[in-house]
C-alpha cells in the first residue's frame, strides 16, 4: 500500500478512529491494532513477504535477548543477527547483481563463465526494516539499550506501517519506549501531524510527480536529446527526488504523530547546504546518522589519523551508494560523495555561515552526482556528461508546456515555502501548531484543493525501489 493511493485514503481513517477510541490505558490493545494494521499495510504490496518480516523479527527479538543475557557469547549472538540480516539483504537485493559482475569481471580477461541468475523480486522495504533491526541488536551488545521483553511491542517496532517501505529508519531507542508508554491526544500535536502530512503530499503529487512527467522522457532516452533538455532534467531531477522522498518522510512523520508518536528529522532543507558534509547532515538524516553510528564510527572515524579517516569516509559512502541499489551507478555515486567528503576534510573546505554562491556550487555538484542515481545504466550516465560537456547548447525540449507550467508552479510554491522555513529557522515538524485557526484552516484548504487538482495517478515514490 502506498500513502498516495486510494486503498491508503481508506486505510488509515479506519485505523486512526478504531486506535483513539479503544479504551486508552490498554497500550497492549492499541499496539496489537498497530501490529496487525502494519502487516495489512505490508501485506496490501505482497502478502507473500510479510514471512519475511515475521521471520527478521522473530530472529532479532530471541536474538537481542540472548544478546543481553549471555555473558561468552554476546558476540557470537550478535554476529549470527547481523549475517542473517545481512544475508537476507544479499539474497533478495544484491544476488544477480553479485552473480552479473563477477561474469562481467571474468569476461575482461577471456574467460567464459555461466552462472544461472534468479528470479527475485525485491521486497519493499528490506533495506530499511532490515538496518533498523541490526541497529537494535548492537545497540543491545554496546549496552545501551536493553531488550524488550514484549514481543508485540518488538514486532509493532520493526514493522509500523507509517515507516515500514521507505523509513526514516528509526532507532529502537527512540521507537520503542513510545510504543511501551501509553499516548495520549494532544491537540497540538494533531495541528502539526495533519500540516505536515498535506505539504507531504504537495510535494510529492504536485512536484515530485510533475517534475517526473517533464523528465522522464529525457532520461529514458537521453540519446535523443540535446544538451540543454538534458541540463534540464539534470536540474529538475534534483528538486524531484528531494520533494519525493521528503514528501514520503513528512507523511510518515505525520501519520506517527497523528497516532501520538514523534519520529527524528529526516530532512532539514538540504539544498541550502553550503558544503557535501554540511548536505549529507541535512539529507535524508537517519540514513547518514546510521552510517555514521554503525559503519564510520566503528571503522576507525577520525580517531586513527587523517589518512584512515579519509579511507573512512570514502567506505562509508560506497556502502551507502550500494545500499540504495544494487548497481554500479549507485557504487559510483557513492564513491564520488566519499571522496568529496574526503577533499572538504582535506582542503578545509568547511564554511561555518551561510554563502548563496557556496550554496549554488554545492547544488549543482549534487545535481550532476544525482545523473549517475537517475540513469537507467552506467553507459547512460557517462552518455550524459558527455552531451553536457561537449554538445552546443540549444533550446530545450519542454515537452507538453501545461506540464512544464504545472512544475513551475509547484515548484515555485515549495521552494518559497523551503526558503521561509529556512529564513525563519522554522521546523516543519512543528510549523502547523504556530499557526491561529483562521491561518492554519486557510492555507490547509489551500494546500488541499492543490493536491486535488494536481492529483493523476498512485506512482510510487522513487525510494520504494530501495
Amino acid at each position: 500500500m502506498i500513502f498516495n493511493s486510494l486503498a491508503f485514503l481508506i486505510f488509515f481513517p479506519i485505523v486512526f478512529f478504531c486506535y483513539w477510541f479503544l479504551p486508552r490505558k490498554q497500550v497492549r490493545i492499541q499496539n496489537i491494532l498497530l501490529l496487525v494494521a502494519s502487516y495489512v499495510f505490508y501485506g496490501w504490496w505482497d502478502w507473500r513477504f510479510l514471512s519475511l518480516i515475521a521471520f527478521s523479527t522473530i530472529v532479532d527479538y530471541v536474538l537481542g535477548l540472548k544478546i543481553d543475557k549471555s555473558e561468552n557469547k554476546k558476540k557470537f549472538f550478535l554476529v549470527l543477527s547481523i549475517m542473517t540480516n545481512l544475508g537476507l539483504l544479499a539474497t533478495f537485493k544484491y544476488f544477480n547483481f553479485f552473480i552479473e559482475s563477477w561474469v562481467d569481471f571474468c569476461s575482461i580477461f577471456g574467460y567464459e563463465v555461466s552462472l544461472s541468475t534468479l528470479n527475485i523480486i525485491l521486497p519493499v522495504g528490506i533495506s530499511f526494516y532490515t538496518f533498523q533491526t541490526m541497529s537494535y541488536s548492537i545497540d543491545i551488545y554496546r549496552g545501551e539499550l536493553k531488550p524488550t521483553r514484549s514481543f508485540i511491542n518488538f514486532a509493532t517496532f520493526v514493522s509500523f506501517f507509517p515507516q515500514l517501505v521507505a523509513g526514516p529508519i528509526e532507532r529502537a531507542s527512540n521507537l520503542i519506549p513510545q510504543i511501551e508508554e501509553q499516548r495520549k491526544w494532544i491537540h497540538n500535536r494533531f495541528k502539526d501531524g495533519f500540516f505536515q502530512i498535506l505539504i507531504g503530499f504537495f510535494r510529492k503529487v504536485v512536484v515530485a510527480d510533475g517534475i517526473g512527467a517533464v523528465i522522464d522522457g529525457i532520461y529514458n532516452e537521453p540519446d535523443i536529446h540535446n544538451a540543454s533538455s538534458i541540463l534540464m532534467a539534470v536540474v529538475l531531477y534534483s528538486f524531484q527526488i528531494y520533494f519525493d522522498f521528503s514528501g514520503y518522510s513528512d507523511i510518515a512523520i505525520g501519520t506517527a504523530k497523528l497516532l501520538g508518536f514523534d519520529f527524528k528529522r529526516n530532512f532539514n532543507l538540504p539544498y541550502f547546504s553550503v558544503s557535501i558534509t554540511e548536505f549529507w547532515r541535512r539529507w535524508h538524516i537517519s540514513l547518514s546518522t546510521w552510517l555514521r553510528d554503525y559503519l564510520y564510527i566503528p571503522l576507525g572515524g577520525n580517531r586513527k589519523g587523517i589518512v584512515l579517516q579519509y579511507r573512512n569516509l570514502f567506505i562509508t559512502m560506497l556502502l551507502g551508494g550500494l545500499w540504495h541499489g544494487s548497481s554500479w551507478n549507485f557504487v559510483v555515486w557513492g564513491a564520488i560523495h566519499g571522496i568529496l567528503l574526503g577533499l572538504e576534510k582535506k582542503f578545509n573546505l568547511l564554511p561555518k555561515n551561510y554563502n548563496f554562491f557556496k550554496n549554488i556550487i554545492i547544488f549543482f555538484i549534487v545535481s550532476l552526482i544525482w545523473v549517475f542515481f537517475r540513469s537507467l545504466s552506467f553507459h547512460d550516465s557517462i552518455f550524459i556528461f558527455n552531451k553536457l560537456f561537449s554538445e552546443d547548447y540549444l533550446l530545450p525540449y519542454v515537452g507538453n508546456i501545461n506540464s512544464l507550467m504545472t512544475v513551475l508552479y509547484g515548484l515555485f510554491l515549495a521552494i518559497f515555502f523551503d526558503v521561509i522555513l529556512f529564513r525563519r529557522n522554522i521546523h516543519l515538524e512543528s510549523f502547523g501548531s504556530k499557526l491561529n485557526t483562521l491561518s492554519f484552516s486557510i492555507i490547509s484548504v489551500f494546500i488541499l484543493i492543490n493536491i486535488v487538482l494536481f492529483y493523476s495517478s498512485s506512482s510510487n515514490f522513487i525510494y520504494f525501489q530501495f
